[in-house]
């Protein structure tokens, strides 16, 4: 049996898109089939075209999807059953609606799915035993079958690293390679499904594991794969929650001479361990991806975030008295939020001088609170879920009209990539030549970030007029 893993691309451009790499779930998938004896291969439509050569010699075809991704995925799934195949759908996506992503498939995977792929593949050759797979939902007859979701894998050591050679179809090469460490996140922001996704149990691998994936990551960079990118990124919700267990893995990391350019995400409370943050600094790290989410106290609390206003100025200053580069990520347009909050956010971003910033807007996304609650306010505009990508207003906000949220998020953007701001890293670039490379990454992110937002905007002239013509609706509706 022959299986083809698929992972669909993002709608348009995002920030991420000048960095693509793949979400390693459908890799860690394709290395358990490998392992066990199986035909496999992955296809990321990031790197490269899917093949559709590939899809006709499969007997299944395997999507993964996010919410934005689900679109694409299902044109994808469509394709194979018109080549005959059987497709299965899994993915966070999947799993909050799987009705839906029944309709696109033959079964449906929900939840982790680690240990669940070879017994599925089992069942799917005999034929028989679909009611033994955890997590797993299909048709029976005339009824839809959906077995309980699995629990989280505990022992993320049994599984094995991920094996980048699967790609079969890249032609674009990664800059940076995903490494994970751990899975899941203590903490339980409102908009945010990876809680309930994968737990809010702290699970890690060990420092082994992950200095082994770190030694095969050199030896492919030095082998030249076109796969590969010399960079790191630690693929985990939160990179710092467990401060001893980080300093571990980059003592050991300092002693081994596995030092490669890096970056992952972290939260506010990484500035209060000054040992830990001497440490990410001379280890090769060149950007800390932080979510701040607001500068409104009122926000802050609404998300259920657990830092202040105080604590986010205080750790952005410990963390650039370090030379660390800090990717801060806000997301606006809440129910305590209104246009003056969304202008401060713009200007306290420059004047706390963070390196970069992503301005999100609030998206009800499945499987989060603000979904469900959204959801039951009949708040949301569309299911077009290609369009939850942060970038487009999908929902009725409280303070704004649609289009003025759309707008005030990307003023905010323009200001923050502006070519006095551009002029200002340029200086700063000259003056601490010591850091030459960390600089001008930060000098080439902000020239991409000014012609990414100003592209949006050209290319969605029509979906301003709609919001214009959904606002105008509302007015009438209202003194009716």
């Amino acid at each position: 049996m022959k299986i083809v893993f698929i992972e669909p691309k993002s709608p348009g451009v995002h920030i991420y898109s000048h960095t693509p790499m793949p979400r390693l779930g459908t890799l860690i998938l394709a290395t358990i089939l490998r392992d066990n004896g199986y035909d496999v291969e992955v296809q990321i439509e990031e790197l490269g075209a899917i093949r559709r050569d590939s899809i006709r010699s499969a007997d299944v075809v395997g999507i993964s999807i996010i919410t934005p991704t689900a679109r694409r995925g299902y044109e994808l799934a469509k394709i194979a059953r018109e080549e005959g195949k059987t497709v299965v759908i899994g993915g966070p996506h999947a799993t909050y609606l799987p009705d839906e992503a029944l309709s696109h498939a033959d079964y449906i995977f929900r939840g982790e799915g680690d240990e669940s792929i070879l017994p599925f593949i089992k069942a799917l050759e005999s034929r028989s035993g679909f009611e033994g797979v955890p997590g797993l939902s299909w048709r029976d007859g005339s009824e839809t079958r959906h077995n309980k979701r699995p629990g989280y894998c505990k022992n993320l050591d049994a599984l094995p690293s991920p094996d980048f050679n699967l790609i079969t179809n890249a032609t674009r090469h990664m800059s940076v390679t995903p490494i994970y460490t751990s899975r899941g996140c203590p903490f339980d922001c409102g908009f945010c499904s990876v809680s309930d996704m994968f737990g809010r149990q702290f699970r890690t691998r060990s420092n082994e594991k992950i200095l082994e994936d770190l030694r095969v990551h050199r030896r492919l960079v030095a082998d030249q794969k076109v796969v590969t990118g010399n960079d790191i990124f630690f693929y985990d919700d939160n990179f710092t929650i467990n401060k001893k267990r980080v300093k571990g893995l980059l003592n050991a990391m300092v002693a081994e001479g596995l030092t490669p350019p890096w970056a992952a995400q972290a939260s506010s409370d990484v500035a209060d361990d000054e040992e830990l943050l001497e440490l990410i600094g001379r280890t090769n790290c060149y950007y800390l991806y932080i979510g701040f989410e607001s500068v409104n106290p009122a926000t802050l609390t609404a998300y259920n975030k657990k830092h202040t206003l105080e604590k986010i100025e205080y750790s952005i200053s410990r963390i650039n008295a370090h030379g660390i580069k800090i990717h801060g990520m806000f997301v606006v347009g809440a129910d305590t939020d209104d246009k003056e909050v969304i202008r401060r956010t713009a200007k306290f971003a420059l004047r706390t001088k963070i390196s970069t910033v992503q301005f999100m807007i609030l998206t009800p996304l499945p499987g989060s609170r603000t979904y469900d609650e959204m959801a039951a306010e009949n708040r949301i505009t569309t299911r077009d879920w290609s369009l939850y990508d942060t970038h487009h207003v999908v929902f009725k906000p409280k303070n704004f009209t649609e289009l003025e949220l759309q707008i005030e998020t990307a003023r905010a953007m323009l200001m923050f990539y502006s070519w006095t701001n551009f002029l200002n890293k340029v200086v700063e670039f000259s003056i601490h030549l010591k850091n030459l490379k960390l600089n001008f990454r930060q000098i080439i992110l902000s020239v991409y970030g000014h012609y990414m937002v100003k592209g949006w905007l050209k290319s969605h002239k029509d979906w301003m007029a709609l919001l214009a013509d959904r606002g105008a609706d509302h007015a009438a509706d209202n003194k009716t």
